[in-house]
């Protein structure tokens, strides 16, 4: 399992080319994961021909289908956008293209990132290469499939609650949601504008770091962007032995007691290493979901509006303009999508507002104020990433509060705009879990210090699948 400096180093002694690496990769697309809505190989094979000497020379990455790329179908996994090329790329894209990556494919979601299993979309689930009768979590299973399978290096996906973080817990990745503004969302089709933030999904803190560096830092395009300057995030050997991490008592509640386990066995390792940790309480945990819920609701009911099917994707003519409009619609998205957009319209109701969003617009500054109060005590808090790991296809598709349990975890993050990074804890019968570890604002290279230190001290190479080896 190298790391991307490893590649870069192979291709230098001329070991290995970037087009056998790309053509290893094509080969081991599996179509049954169903990870890619479009593979791109003439433009991965395109790339390698400008001959970059960035720090992605080479490098094959997948994106999840709701950033654009320049001339490539952005779907978003969905009927609505349905022959919608887009004329100009992400900011993201024009980085990494900047450094030499390439692009080996357009990755599966949940449609238009709603969702926590990658089953809800229009191009069928995508399935978990551990074990193809589970998920691979979501929104961004089909970006974390691709990197555990091994068709790619690294890939791109966008967190709103947790949609990176989940899929490499249960895909036995690193999968890194940066601090709200530190990487720019233009080009990234919005779900909850106040929660999105594109993310990175590799398989060590080594990869994460480079690509950080890569496509992180200010973008006019992007109001929403920090002008803050970025550290040296593929320089990740020092972790001072005088910072304290939290434990918060409320994350390990009602929790898979191997999950629990491998969770205090990572603390037990980071121990050994002379760092001190703290118990911590977060009150405001239990509240986490049905705050992140209502905003995310409305804010996709306010995005959402713009597929009318008049200005571009699908289009089902009605006997009138708003005809048309509802016909296109309801032709375009699928159920879940519809529930959201109807729930949220609801939240911003005159009659609604101020019972359901104004309330949680309130909580939601309680847990980023109690996010900041703890971080007083602690530098860094360490966490579960999921309750348990994968669960079977179809399982909670009919139970949407099911469905949203795994997100009580991972989307206190979003709703703070704070850092946090999941990285591998060990294996559950064949499936591996996670464990999180939460920063301060724009402290990604703390976290993924820390990550890196636990992977100098017990790689879990082990348990990864063959089909990854080179």
């Amino acid at each position: 399992m190298k790391t991307i400096p490893e590649y870069q180093e192979l291709f230098k002694k001329g070991e290995i080319t970037p087009t056998g690496l790309l053509t290893n990769c094509l080969k081991k697309i599996n179509p049954s994961l169903n990870a890619y809505i479009t593979v791109t190989e003439e433009l991965a094979r395109k790339g390698l021909k400008k001959d970059s000497k960035g720090k992605l020379r080479g490098i094959p990455i997948a994106v999840k289908d709701n950033i654009n790329i320049k001339g490539v179908p952005t779907t978003c996994a969905s009927n609505v956008l349905k022959g919608f090329i887009p004329p100009f790329s992400a900011t993201v894209i024009e980085r990494i293209e900047k450094n030499g990556g390439i692009f080996i494919g357009k990755t599966n979601l949940d449609e238009f990132g709603m969702g926590s299993s990658t089953e809800r979309s229009y191009y069928g689930p995508t399935k978990n290469p551990f074990d193809e009768t589970k998920v691979p979590g979501g929104s961004s299973g089909g970006s974390a499939a691709a990197v555990s399978s091994g068709s790619a290096v690294i890939s791109l996906g966008s967190d709103t609650g947790g949609s990176v973080r989940q899929p490499a817990s249960y895909c036995g990745l690193v999968g890194l949601k940066p601090t709200y503004g530190r990487v720019s969302r233009y080009g990234l089709v919005a779900f909850g504008s106040s929660l999105d933030q594109i993310g990175i999904i590799g398989r060590n803190s080594v990869d994460v770091g480079i690509m950080l560096e890569v496509i992180a830092g200010y973008d006019p395009k992007d109001s929403t962007s920090s002008k803050k300057e970025i550290d040296d995030y593929s320089d990740l050997n020092e972790v001072s032995k005088n910072i304290k991490i939290g434990i918060p008592e409320e994350y390990f509640k009602h929790i898979d007691p191997g999950v629990h386990s491998s969770v205090m066995e990572i603390k037990r390792r980071i121990e050994k290493e002379g760092i001190s940790f703290k118990s911590v309480s977060l009150p405001t945990t239990g509240y986490i979901i049905p705050t992140y819920q209502v905003i995310s609701y409305a804010e996709a009911s306010s995005n959402l509006a713009r597929y009318d099917g008049v200005r571009y994707g699908l289009r089902k003519n009605g006997e009138s303009f708003h005809d048309t409009i509802r016909k296109s619609r309801d032709a375009g998205f699928l159920p879940e999508v519809k529930r959201r957009i109807l729930v949220g319209t609801f939240v911003l109701s005159s009659e609604a507002i101020a019972e359901y969003y104004e309330r949680a617009d309130l909580i939601r500054r309680l847990i980023t104020q109690e996010f900041n109060e703890v971080f007083r005590e602690v530098d860094y808090l360490l966490t579960p990433a999921t309750p348990t790991p994968a669960f079977p296809i179809g399982e909670r598709t009919d139970d949407p509060i099911r469905m949203h349990v795994p997100d009580r975890m991972t989307a206190g993050a979003n709703l703070a705009g704070l850092p946090a990074v999941v990285a591998p804890a060990g294996m559950i019968g064949n499936l591996p879990i996670g464990y999180q570890i939460i920063g301060k604002p724009f402290d990604e290279k703390g976290i993924l210090s820390i990550v890196r230190l636990v992977e100098k001290m017990a790689p879990f190479e082990g348990f990864l699948k063959e089909v990854r080896d080179e």
